[in-house]
């Protein structure tokens, strides 16, 4: 169940988060796995919706289309470390940060 604005009738209230409430009625309701949607953008709301129990997981669309690097981000956010092969890091430009958490190791 996706309430998508496909008629211009439609008066949806966008703000972060406005679907989650869809995904965690389904989910107490159902039973079934949800994933919310819904200008989720940053970490610590992402990791609030899991933590509460409102979804089992969170799709990503502006936030990862706005910074590419977003699960790092949210790594360092909250306190996470991303361990990556050390050829991905050589492709990065020298211009771009680099969150700290990155931990190369051999695949």
């Amino acid at each position: 169940m996706y309430p998508a604005a496909i008629s211009p009738r439609q008066q949806i209230k966008t703000e972060p988060g406005y679907q989650v409430g869809y995904a965690d009625r389904i989910r107490r309701e159902t039973g079934l796995t949800t994933f919310a949607v819904g200008m989720i953008t940053e970490p610590h709301q992402a990791d609030a919706i899991i933590r509460n129990g409102q979804a089992d997981a969170v799709m990503l669309a502006r936030g990862m289309l706005n910074d590419p690097l977003w699960c790092w981000r949210a790594a360092d956010a909250l306190g996470g470390t991303v361990h990556c092969p050390p050829q991905y890091l050589r492709g990065r430009r020298l211009d771009i940060d680099i969150p700290k958490t990155v931990a190369p190791r051999a695949v």
